[in-house]
């Protein structure tokens, strides 16, 4: 079995207020040999906000911002904006992440041709409460861990909780002149397509995705390592023989659950179209910045970059500190390719 190599940690919490209590799971955009880190970062009061690094190389920090990158300013992300992916399509940036209102967790985006001075674009998740949403769902195959999943948020946040989504990233180029949006409705990881992103912020669009849901699962947990649920990590990598996908699993235990980290591998003209998957994780809790923390047993992979054919994967570790690990990309291709999806398989 493969795994990562470590590379130990790259970033921890400062003194800073915004990040004094917690930094992790950071959205990667490589230029170069220059990484650019848009990490979250927690304050001692549990608001989460972005916070920037530059790093020369793959692991050398050269420049780290005293203040955020993106601080909560609007009110359904008063809480809280968290887990940003980025990718970039043509010559336009596109920030993926979670904003918190305190109840809800929804998807929302940033954009612009600057990195540095991008626009808010707004939430780009389904605004519709779970108790609908559970109607909807009968309109469509799924498993009975979408409905334990709806009377869990509505016991968990209220009765008129939206829908959770999170893991939210766009593919790096569009399909058929469409953008896809790789995100996780618990417990799966779905693909939404769509022309423009005012389709995103209507309703009636989000209604019929959701009444055929089942036909926008692009992949499940089937092992044990993640038998709760999964979710998107790193926006995916076009390789020769398809579109890499680093994600996560989550284990459910009496004693807590654990997080770990998995590879696909989805066709290169249609990334609805599993390839192959990887039976067991690449990446697990070992270390002690893993094992022990502000959430215990965690690995979480929201980005990579690719250095001299070796493929760094950068993931908070704990929901306390920002880590890299790495591993040869060929040799992680070759072993996803004899696992590959068998014929007549949906997913």
């Amino acid at each position: 079995m493969l795994k990562l190599r470590r590379d130990g940690v790259v970033l921890a919490p400062t003194k800073n207020i915004f990040e004094n209590k917690s930094v992790l799971n950071p959205a990667v955009y490589q230029d170069g040999e220059t990484i650019h880190l848009i990490y979250r970062a927690i304050s001692n009061n549990f608001i989460s906000s972005l916070g920037y690094a530059r790093l020369d190389g793959p692991t050398k920090v050269v420049e780290r911002w005293t203040r955020p990158f993106l601080a909560p300013e609007l009110k359904y992300e008063c809480k809280g904006v968290e887990d940003a992916r980025i990718s970039k399509i043509g010559d336009i940036f596109y920030l993926v992440y979670i904003v918190h209102d305190g109840k809800n967790a929804l998807l929302a985006y940033s954009f612009g041709k600057d990195l540095f001075n991008l626009k808010r674009g707004g939430i780009i998740s389904p605004k519709i409460q779970y108790a609908k949403a559970a109607k909807l769902f009968g309109h469509s195959k799924l498993k009975d861990d979408y409905y334990f999943f709806e009377s869990y948020y509505k016991e968990y946040a209220g009765k008129n909780v939206f829908i959770w989504d999170k893991d939210g990233f766009l593919y790096p180029e569009k399909f058929e002149g469409q953008f896809v949006l790789a995100h996780r409705i618990l417990p799966d990881i779905q693909l939404v397509y769509f022309n423009d992103f005012s389709e995103l912020k209507d309703m009636f669009f989000w209604g019929e995705y959701l009444m055929n849901l089942s036909k926008h699962v692009v992949l499940e947990g089937e092992q044990g390592w993640e038998n709760r649920h999964i979710g998107g990590g790193a926006p995916p990598i076009k390789t020769e023989y398809g579109w890499l996908m680093i994600y996560h699993g989550t284990q459910e235990e009496n004693d807590g659950r654990t997080y770990r980290g998995g590879a696909a591998l989805f066709d290169l003209k249609n990334p609805s179209k599993l390839i192959a998957k990887l039976p067991y994780p690449i990446l697990a809790p070992e270390k002690t910045y893993e094992l022990r923390g502000h959430v215990s047993e965690v690995v979480f992979p929201t980005g990579t970059a690719v250095f001299k054919k070796r493929l760094y994967v950068y993931y908070g570790a704990a929901d306390s500190v920002i880590a890299a690990g790495s591993i040869e990309l060929d040799k992680l291709i070759h072993e996803l390719l004899k696992y590959r999806v068998k014929a007549g398989k949906k997913k």
